[in-house]
């Protein structure tokens, strides 16, 4: 069965909570504040030369709008725990676990399409930094369909992360930007 998706416009203004930026910028997201002008460490530096083409990527299926990026899983949470967890929301399309191609193992993050988009928004507000399997997840949007010129982790891309890493990523719903900081010079 083939599925056509149709482009979205830019939802009310009632829904913008909904929303996020319409272009990925390798180097605003490795700003707080979203104002740097160079990349600041070697991922970021490697997203800006990154090819990254989703629609090329054959397991990336179904409506993006209706799809949550849902990472921070324990690596032993498994496919029924979060059809499970998720199906408390509504009704799920497809679910898709991310393994390591070669070990099968958990890569600790998940792509969750819900039948219906109020559904899907209700998953956005609610399953957020509850605990899955001991573990406080991160429920966000999926961006690699929706965000021109998206850029994901493995690329140097990505949103979030950790201080440690030297890798931050700002502008995403746990790291979102701070105002930049004006000098009182």
């Amino acid at each position: 069965m083939t599925h056509h998706h149709r482009a979205r416009p830019r939802p009310p203004h009632d829904r913008r909570q909904f929303w996020f930026a319409e272009e990925y910028d390798p180097i605003q997201v490795g700003s707080i504040d979203g104002t740097d002008p160079i990349a600041h460490d070697k991922g970021l530096v490697r997203a800006l030369s990154a090819r990254y083409e989703a629609h090329n990527d054959k397991q990336i299926q179904g409506d993006p709008y209706a799809t949550l990026f849902v990472a921070r899983l324990h690596y032993d949470t498994v496919d029924e725990t979060l059809w499970e967890f998720f199906g408390a929301y509504g009704s799920i399309r497809r679910l898709r676990l991310v393994r390591d191609k070669t070990t099968g193992k958990s890569k600790g993050y998940a792509f969750v399409e819900f039948e219906r988009e109020r559904d899907f928004e209700r998953a956005y507000r609610h399953a957020h930094r509850r605990v899955l399997d001991g573990a406080t997840i991160l429920v966000d949007f999926e961006r690699c369909r929706v965000m021109k010129a998206w850029k994901p982790r493995r690329l140097g891309g990505g949103l979030g992360g950790k201080k440690e890493s030297g890798q931050l990523r700002f502008g995403g719903r746990d790291r979102p930007f701070r105002p930049p900081r004006i000098s009182s010079r």
